[in-house]
């Protein structure tokens, strides 16, 4: 955690110039907003984590949520009375799909930045091709007050921080932590390597189902509602000191990465700097953090021996 206060600082100098910039942010209602608009990004960062600190990467989140977000419009319609059933779908999709990405990349032994990247855009074309582009239906009130109310959000919110620092807390996270930092050896020592990245995917679809249902009350449904979100959770993750190889990091440090992403665009909004930065933002500090993390090792980046994952 003390690799983490780096971030906390950031963080709190980003809220301090928002502040400066619009003083309404220090009102309650100014940053309990905030904290709605950020909670699907934060889920999602602490999604990611399980998966980047076990040595893989999850890109398929963004279009899970666009799924997520047109399936439950599309089935409710405004129906209150389908509201709870479709809640359940949507999680189980969610955990379906991580499952899915966990065997196809230890058991069939295909690279996660190949399997994410493939489900990716599966899931995106299996949308364009349900809604042509425009998705039908709508969301019902008892599920949009999930995203849209601040209550709700901040509730969900902290709950998905507990829990997610209870499991690194708990066997399975050191387990996690020592799948992405010698596979090999934690195998020989007895970690189930296979079982433990498949639950890190899982969280992952969690996670991202999660989030598509804050994200879906916040923003509404559309097609491109999840568009480029597998790349913020990444950059919030990476910007919370997470190392991409895996085995080092921590999951409160990834999420207050999120939170500091979301600051830091906030801010850039406020002094009218185009959104269309974001992307670029993004970019620079990913390969930025990596570099950082190259330079202080005593020898550089290589690729890790074997990319074929160890069965348990």
């Amino acid at each position: 955690m003390r690799r983490a206060l780096p971030i906390f600082a950031v963080l709190a100098a980003l809220l301090v110039a928002i502040a400066v910039a619009n003083p309404f942010f220090l009102e309650p209602a100014g940053f309990f907003a905030f904290v709605k608009r950020a909670a699907p990004l934060v889920i999602l960062a602490a999604g990611q984590y399980f998966v980047i600190v076990s040595g893989e990467f999850d890109l398929s989140v963004g279009s899970l949520v666009t799924v997520e977000v047109v399936v439950a419009a599309r089935l409710i319609d405004g129906d209150e009375a389908a509201t709870w059933p479709v809640l359940a779908l949507v999680i189980v999709i969610g955990l379906l799909v991580g499952l899915v990405n966990g065997a196809v990349t230890t058991l069939l032994r295909v690279p996660s930045f190949i399997t994410t990247l493939g489900m990716m855009l599966v899931l995106s074309g299996a949308v364009f091709l349900w809604t042509g582009g425009a998705p039908r239906g709508a969301l019902s009130q008892a599920f949009r007050v999930f995203g849209r109310d601040t209550l709700w959000s901040t509730l969900i919110l902290l709950a998905v921080g507990v829990a997610a620092a209870l499991i690194m807390r708990a066997d399975f996270g050191r387990t996690l932590i020592a799948t992405g930092d010698n596979e090999r050896a934690a195998a020989l020592s007895g970690v189930r390597v296979t079982r433990a990245r498949i639950l890190a995917f899982v969280l992952s679809g969690l996670a991202a189902a999660v989030a598509g249902i804050l994200l879906g009350g916040f923003a509404g449904v559309s097609a491109q509602v999840g568009q480029g979100l597998e790349f913020s959770a990444i950059t919030a993750v990476v910007l919370g000191g997470v190392a991409l190889g895996g085995g080092r990091g921590s999951v409160v440090a990834a999420m207050a990465g999120a939170l500091t992403l979301e600051a830091l665009f906030t801010l850039l909004n406020l002094y009218g700097i185009s959104g269309a930065l974001e992307f670029t933002v993004q970019g620079v500090i990913i390969i930025a953090a990596v570099a950082a993390g190259a330079v202080r090792l005593p020898f550089p980046l290589t690729p890790r021996k074997g990319d074929a994952h160890v069965a348990s």
